[in-house]
C-alpha cells in the first residue's frame, strides 16, 4: 500500500532506503557556545531507530552573530566537530542517513543571544524581530561566503553525508532572495538575479570545501504569501539557478517569517505545498521534496504516487512519533501517534527559546529520562478519570508490567478533551484519544464507565496505588443572574448539552470562549464575545490564532473588550467600559467561558487510608493539556 514511501532513492551519489525525511527543525538541545549534548543525540538518535531514510540536524550557525537560537549547534569552530562526529556514528548506526542544515539567522538573529546587532541586506525589521538589522557591507558579505565554505568543511568532517543550504522562513539567505527585505542597489540586490548572488556564492563556496561527490541540498521558500515577497514563478527561475549551480536536491517548504504560513496550524488543510513541489519539479532534473502539513502516510504516498515530488518532509510528525516510518512499513497504523497540529510544545517552545516537546509525546527531548522500563514489582494501579491524563497514566503503568484498572464516570474517555476537538480546525486533537484509546485495548487495561471512585470502590479493590485524575469543573462567577435558565457553560455547549439561541452573548473570551463564538458562529448564530481583557485569546498562540481570529471577523462576531460583566438578566448582558455602564441586549442565550478548577475530592481521604496517591493533570492545578500529558506520564512512570 505504501510502496512508493518506501522506494530507494539516490541523493548525488548518496543511496537513502526511503523517501521519508525529518526535515530540520530548531529543537534547542545543545549548549550556548554550541556544543552537542547527550539529549541532543539521542532525540536525532531516536528518530534513526524509528526508520527514517535521512535526518536533518536543525539549521547550525555559521558564526555566533548568526545565532537565531540559544540552543543551537554550532560550525562556527573546529571544536564543534568531534560531538558532530559523535551525533554522526550514532545516527548511521541506527540506520539512518544524516545531513545538517547551515544557516546564518541575519536578521532573525537576537542581540539578546549574540550580544551585537542582528544584520541584513537591508535596515528592515522582520515581522517576527524585535530589532532592525544593520546592512551587511559587500565585504562583510564575502566573509559570510567564507564562513559558510569553513562549516561545510567541518560538516564534511564530522561524518554528515551531506549539507542543506538553508534559504527559507526569513533568515539570512531567504532576506537576500526577497525584495520585501532587500532593498540594496549594489550587485547584491534589485534584479532576481541580484538577490540570488548570495546563495549561489554561498554553495559556490561549500562546493569547493566539499568536493564535487559531496550531496548539498537547498532549502527554500517556494511562495512566500506576502505582498511583494516571491511567487512560485520566481522560485521555479530560482531553484533553475541553483541546480545549473550543483545542487543536489530542492528541498521545497513555504513562507519568510510569517505566522502562520512558517509553521502550518491545524487550519491548513493536509501537504497543500505539493502543488508548488509539483511545479518545481516541472522545471528540474534533480529529486524534489517537500513540507507542509503532511502528517498522514496515505497524503504522503499520494504526493509521490501523483509525481509531485520525489520526497516527503514529515517534521512535527517525526516529533510526534519517531517510528513513524517503522509502524508504517509494519502496517501498525494503529499505534502511530499522529502529530494533531497544536504547535505547542514544538514551535511554542522554539519561539520562546526554550527546548522543544511535544503534546502527544512527552518523551520527545527527554529520551534519555523517559525510559520506559519494566517495574521491579508489579503492583495494582486504580485510575480515577479517563481524561487525556487519566489515559496517560494508564498506558505507561500498564506497558511497565501493571495491573491498571481506570474508572471513568461518564460514558466516554477523553474528558475535556473531546470539547476541545469540537472547534472549527481541531478535530485532529481526536487523533490523540483514539491513539490512546488503541493502546489501553492493546495492553489489556480495564476501563469501567459510569463508575466514580469513592471510599468503598477503593476498599473493594485494594489497590497498592491511586491516580486521581479527575480534571476541572467549569468556573460559575457570583454575578447577578449567573443563575438564570438561559446561562449556559461553554463546556455543555461544546459536548451538545445545552441549547443554544440564535443571538448569543459569549463571557470569557479566553481561548475557550473565544473558540466557543467562532463555532456557534460557523453555525449561522449571531454572537457577542466579551472580555475583561484588552484583547482576547491571549491564551492562545500567534501562529493558531491567526485563523481564529481571521475567522471571528469573518463571521462577524462582535468583540467587547476591556469589558466587567455586572448582571446578567433574561435578556441582557449588563457591563461596564471605562466606567460606564453599557448594555449587550435581545439576547437568546448566555454563555459562560470564566476558566475552570480543580476537581479532587479524593486524595486526602485516600492518603488517611494509607494509600498511595498521585493527583494528575487539572486535579493538581488547572493547566495546559501539555503539563497535564506529561504529569500522566510520569505518574505512570514513577508507580
Amino acid at each position: 500500500m505504501y510502496e512508493k514511501l518506501f522506494q530507494p532513492i539516490k541523493i548525488g551519489q548518496v543511496e537513502l532506503k526511503n523517501r521519508l525525511i525529518v526535515p530540520p527543525m530548531v529543537v534547542n538541545y545543545c549548549t550556548p557556545d554550541g556544543m552537542v549534548t547527550e539529549r541532543f543525540i539521542r532525540y536525532h538518535e531516536a528518530r534513526a531507530k524509528g526508520g527514517w531514510g535521512l535526518i536533518t540536524v536543525e539549521q547550525s550557525v555559521v558564526c555566533v552573530e548568526g545565532k537565531g537560537h540559544p540552543g543551537q549547534p554550532g560550525l562556527w569552530s573546529d571544536d564543534h566537530i568531534e560531538g558532530l562526529s559523535r551525533l554522526t556514528e550514532r545516527v548511521h548506526a541506527a540506520g539512518a542517513k544524516i545531513s545538517i542544515q547551515i544557516n546564518h539567522a541575519g536578521r532573525a538573529a537576537s542581540s539578546s543571544i549574540t550580544g551585537s546587532q542582528p544584520v541584513g541586506p537591508s535596515p528592515i525589521k522582520g515581522i517576527s524581530s524585535l530589532e532592525t538589522p544593520r546592512e551587511l557591507s559587500v565585504a562583510e558579505i564575502q566573509e559570510i561566503v567564507r564562513q559558510y565554505g569553513q562549516a561545510a568543511r567541518r560538516a564534511k568532517a564530522a561524518g554528515f553525508d551531506m549539507i542543506t543550504e538553508h534559504a527559507h522562513a526569513g533568515y539570512l539567505i531567504a532576506s537576500f532572495l526577497s525584495s520585501t527585505s532587500n532593498k540594496r542597489t549594489d550587485e547584491y540586490g534589485g534584479t532576481l538575479a541580484n538577490r540570488a548572488r548570495l546563495a549561489l556564492e554561498i554553495l559556490k563556496e561549500m562546493r569547493a570545501q566539499v568536493g564535487s561527490e559531496f550531496p548539498i541540498l537547498y532549502r527554500f521558500s517556494a511562495e512566500e504569501y506576502v505582498e511583494g515577497g516571491l511567487t512560485i514563478r520566481d522560485t521555479a527561475a530560482l531553484a533553475r539557478l541553483m541546480e545549473d549551480a550543483g545542487v543536489d536536491m530542492l528541498d521545497v517548504s513555504v513562507a519568510n517569517d510569517t505566522p502562520p504560513y512558517t509553521v502550518q496550524p491545524a487550519a491548513l488543510p493536509h501537504g497543500f505545498a505539493a502543488e508548488l513541489s509539483r511545479e518545481i519539479k516541472k522545471v528540474v532534473s534533480v529529486p524534489v521534496a517537500v513540507a507542509g502539513r503532511i502528517n498522514d502516510p496515505l497524503v504522503a504516498e499520494s504526493i509521490l504516487a501523483s509525481g509531485d515530488s520525489d520526497l516527503i518532509s514529515m517534521g512535527r510528525a517525526s516529533i510526534a512519533d519517531p517510528e513513524f516510518p517503522n509502524k508504517v512499513k509494519e502496517g501498525r497504523l494503529d499505534d502511530i501517534n499522529y502529530c494533531v497540529a497544536c504547535l505547542q510544545g514544538c514551535v511554542k517552545s522554539a519561539a520562546s527559546y526554550s527546548p522543544v516537546s511535544c503534546l502527544v509525546n512527552p518523551v520527545t527531548g527527554r529520551e534519555e529520562e523517559f525510559t520506559v522500563e519494566p517495574a521491579a514489582q508489579r503492583k495494582k494501579i486504580l485510575i480515577a478519570g479517563g481524561g487525556v491524563a487519566g489515559m496517560e497514566a494508564a498506558i505507561v503503568a500498564a506497558q511497565r508490567g501493571h495491573d491498571v484498572h481506570l474508572y471513568e464516570q461518564s460514558d466516554r474517555l477523553g474528558g475535556q478533551w473531546l470539547l476541545a476537538a469540537v472547534p472549527p480546525t481541531k478535530t485532529e486533537l481526536n487523533y490523540f484519544t483514539i491513539w490512546q484509546k488503541n493502546q489501553l485495548k492493546k495492553l489489556d487495561v480495564k476501563v469501567s464507565y459510569n463508575t466514580s471512585v469513592d471510599r468503598n470502590l477503593v476498599l473493594q479493590e485494594q489497590p497498592d496505588t491511586v491516580i486521581i485524575a479527575t480534571g476541572a469543573k467549569p468556573i460559575v462567577p457570583r454575578i447577578k443572574g449567573a443563575d438564570n435558565p438561559n446561562v449556559v457553560l461553554a463546556f455543555d455547549v461544546l459536548a451538545g448539552k445545552a441549547e443554544v439561541g440564535n443571538r448569543v452573548a459569549v463571557i470569557g473570551g479566553g481561548l475557550v470562549g473565544t473558540e466557543t463564538a467562532d463555532h456557534l458562529a460557523l453555525h449561522g448564530k449571531q454572537v457577542v464575545l466579551m472580555d475583561m481583557q484588552d484583547a482576547i485569546a491571549k491564551d492562545g498562540f500567534v501562529f493558531n490564532n491567526h485563523y481564529l481570529l481571521e475567522s471571528i471577523n469573518k463571521h462577524h462576531v462582535e468583540v467587547i473588550t476591556s469589558a466587567k460583566v455586572l448582571e446578567i438578566t433574561p435578556d441582557t448582558v449588563i457591563y461596564e467600559k471605562g466606567g460606564e455602564p453599557l448594555r449587550v441586549e435581545q439576547l437568546d442565550t448566555i454563555i459562560l467561558a470564566l476558566g475552570a478548577v480543580p476537581v479532587d475530592t479524593l486524595s486526602q481521604e485516600f492518603k488517611d487510608m494509607g494509600i498511595d496517591v498521585k493527583v494528575v493533570g487539572d486535579s493538581a492545578v488547572v493547566k495546559q493539556a501539555i503539563d497535564a500529558i506529561k504529569d500522566g506520564f510520569e505518574a505512570g512512570l514513577a508507580v
